[in-house]
């Protein structure tokens, strides 16, 4: 271990310092790092070697010239493993070895995580390099990767498109083709629609000459499918022997089956556009009703209640489980301010334009109201998940604010619209309505801390089933809380209970060692939208008769969502005065929040399903009219809110250059290619809101005096 800078021969022996700055001077093997060990290179007898005249074979004795040049100055950030101490030799496997450090307590670079009073940094482990040992050669030998896929499919229809070509211009140039397959539109619409996958992916050794990548699927989306098809075949046989009629193909079960799955795919195609899946899924729901593919009415109805209610607590289990405890914390005021007051005005505009225009009673006006002022986040979340991706809005926190706001905002509009129905369909006497708003904002505050706080006791948290017991019970409390809530008369005291409790209980989670950014929880209740995403709007769709549609209710009606979003728009740019917000982040946030989608699909129908047969025909013509308005706000908002976000979001927010830490908008996250990020530590240090780091900067002058370590190798 050498400390200086040292000349060594051939043989072992030291040889004479020599500055390999000189013209002419030998070459030497440079590196900016400590070297374990002066270990000889071996150079082979055949290789030719300079004189010191420079020709290319000099006789007698030379010397060999290698040189390793320095690395710029970039970063490469990976996810890291915990090193282990210890080690043979003397060097933990994992740490640099202390005893030669230059400077054992100096920080890599500003923007590093690790302790100053840390014994040097940690190597960190490549997530790219597969770490598990291959059972057997077969396995490795059908392990592609994406230079193999090209290698194996894409050379060959390229070799066959140029004979082809070749076969008909008779001997004419055809290098123009050389990448005819890659060059294609087919090719680039196959490779936009492939997603990446987390680990490598075994195949048999026959697939790529069938299947050519990325033109056909990989064997693991093939193989991914067939399972599904097969649980879903099992599952239909077993549902057709236990009920019946109803799940056979044309009973109403079978159809509602075949709706999510149509639904499902519809979403998928509208995803490959970038807009929000819930646009396909409704649309294939208005398709399937208009053209008889969909019978959902009759007793089948109370199914399609329950599935609603469902969906509802899965929503804003979600919607508790996204706000973070600590940033709820500190900017609480601002979070409560531009999650009411911009809702009142939405929805008080649209009770006044409804009831003016449409002839509803105010108390239905106002019921409308309060479900079209929601903000989905089903809708939002993605969009700004792009934007974070690329560093915008992320130095003031606006992605994170906007999240925690449409927590509020759609927690605020279930428990108004709870006490309004409430108010509408009972009998009982005004002292009951009366006592309708404080019983439900007490009662469902204090369901939800007492729930939540269950919730951390039970189960206890070293239980190796802690993450599923506490998924279930925190669902099963929010069906409870719905339910019983529905059942009690108090229907608006069900929802805040349901996101309430879901808030407490990852505050306490969190204070217990979990990342609210990779809650397992979290995680779990995704998986359930994902089942229940396609089974709401698919349902909400197939509400919609377009043969019976009013011309002039669905106009109004557009006029009344436009007018209500443009004024929320200019609403809440004027009240985030104090917020640290500029003009094009305050009209930013109000742009955001126009979209509308998950609310309105779980509460639009549910006033006709209140009415009974001693309901009147004018009662029934107000609930189709809210029905109809928020499908209608859903079809027009939730794809022009997207687009804007996606278009505006460049133009109104500020962009950062530092890597943006993605954990908390990629739930279960997974080694990928994008946990990789390359710096350039220069450009970095341009960015106005990092300031440069006064011990970095202390650093890196009190090791500018530290040499290079050169070794030249006589031969």
């Amino acid at each position: 271990m050498f400390s200086s800078h040292k000349t060594m021969t051939a043989n072992g022996e030291p040889g004479a310092r020599e500055d390999s700055s000189v013209v002419g001077a030998p070459a030497t093997i440079t590196t900016p790092t400590t070297l374990i060990a002066p270990t000889p290179i071996p150079v082979p007898s055949d290789v030719p070697m300079p004189n010191s005249n420079g020709s290319g074979n000099g006789a007698g004795n030379h010397k060999s010239t290698i040189v390793i040049e320095s690395q710029p100055k970039r970063r490469v950030s990976i996810i890291s493993d915990p090193p282990a101490i210890g080690g043979s030799g003397g060097l933990g496997a994992g740490y640099d070895n202390p005893a030669y450090e230059q400077n054992p307590r100096r920080k890599i670079s500003q923007t590093s995580t690790h302790s100053h009073t840390d014994i040097g940094p940690a190597r960190r482990k490549s997530i790219l390099k597969d770490t598990a040992p291959h059972d057997n050669d077969s396995d490795r030998a059908s392990t592609h990767s994406y230079e193999n896929y090209r290698q194996n499919a894409l050379d060959v229809l390229n070799s066959k498109y140029n004979g082809h070509q070749m076969g008909h211009t008779s001997g004419g140039d055809s290098s123009g083709g050389a990448n005819y397959v890659e060059e294609s539109w087919m090719y680039t619409f196959c490779l936009k629609c492939r997603g990446e996958e987390p680990s490598s992916s075994w195949e048999p050794p026959f697939w790529q000459k069938i299947f050519p990548y990325p033109l056909c699927p990989t064997f693991r989306t093939v193989s991914r499918l067939v399972s599904i098809i097969l649980i879903g075949v099992l599952i239909w046989i077993t549902a057709f022997v236990i009920i019946g009629d109803s799940a056979a193909p044309g009973g109403q079960l079978f159809g509602l089956v075949v709706l999510t799955v149509a639904a499902n795919f519809g979403g998928y195609l509208i995803s490959l556009t970038t807009l929000p899946r819930l646009i396909g899924m409704l649309l294939v729901g208005i398709l399937f009703q208009n053209v008889g593919w969909a019978n959902i009415d009759g007793d089948f109805s109370k199914v399609t209640a329950h599935l609603r209610k469902f969906a509802l607590t899965i929503i804003l289990t979600r919607a508790g489980l996204e706000m973070e405890p600590e940033a709820f914390k500190k900017v609480y005021k601002t979070i409560l301010k531009l999650g009411i007051i911009p809702w009142c005005v939405e929805a008080v505009v649209m009770a006044v334009m409804s009831h003016f225009l449409l002839d509803l009673p105010w108390i239905w006006a106002f019921l409308l109201g309060s479900i079209i002022a929601a903000v989905s986040p089903a809708v939002v979340v993605p969009c700004l998940f792009r934007l974070r991706t690329k560093g915008y809005g992320v130095a003031k926190g606006i992605p994170t604010l906007v999240v925690a706001v449409a927590g509020v905002d759609d927690a605020l509009s279930v428990a108004i619209f709870g006490i309004i129905s409430t108010v509408m369909f009972s009998d009982k006497g005004l002292a009951y309505q009366i006592a309708q708003a404080p019983v439900c904002i007490l009662g469902g505050l204090g369901f939800g801390v007492v729930w939540g706080s269950l919730a951390r006791i039970f189960p206890e948290k070293g239980d190796a089933y802690v993450v599923p017991l506490r998924t279930l019970l925190l669902f099963t409390g929010g069906l409870m809380a719905i339910y019983g809530s529905e059942e009690l008369g108090f229907e608006g005291a069900g929802p805040l209970a349901v996101v309430f409790s879901a808030f407490v209980s990852n505050l306490f989670w969190c204070k217990d060692g979990w990342d609210v950014e990779d809650n397992p929880v979290s995680t779990a209740f995704e998986i359930f939208w994902m089942i229940f995403e396609p089974i709401l709007f698919g349902l909400t769709g197939a509400t919609i008769k377009i043969r019976e549609l009013d011309g002039h209710t669905v106009s109004i009606g557009a006029a009344c969502i436009f007018t209500g979003a443009i004024l929320r728009i200019f609403t809440t740019a004027g009240i985030a005065f104090g917020d640290r917000l500029n003009t094009k982040e305050k009209f930013f946030v109000g742009l955001s929040w126009m979209a509308k989608a998950t609310v309105q699909a779980a509460l639009g129908p549910v006033a006709l399903k209140h009415l009974d047969e001693n309901s009147t025909d004018e009662e029934r013509n107000w609930a189709n009219i809210v029905q109809t308005i928020c499908v209608f706000s859903i079809v027009l908002t939730a794809p022009l809110g997207a687009i804007m976000i996606s278009v505006t979001g460049t133009k109104l927010l500020t962009k950062t250059k530092q890597p943006q830490d993605l954990s908390g908008w990629r739930r279960s996250h997974r080694p990928s290619i994008r946990d990789i990020s390359i710096i350039d530590e220069e450009e970095e240090r341009e960015d106005p809101e990092i300031p440069e780091d006064k011990e970095t900067h202390d650093n890196t002058l009190n090791n500018a005096h530290i040499p290079t370590i050169s070794y030249t190798y006589n031969t």
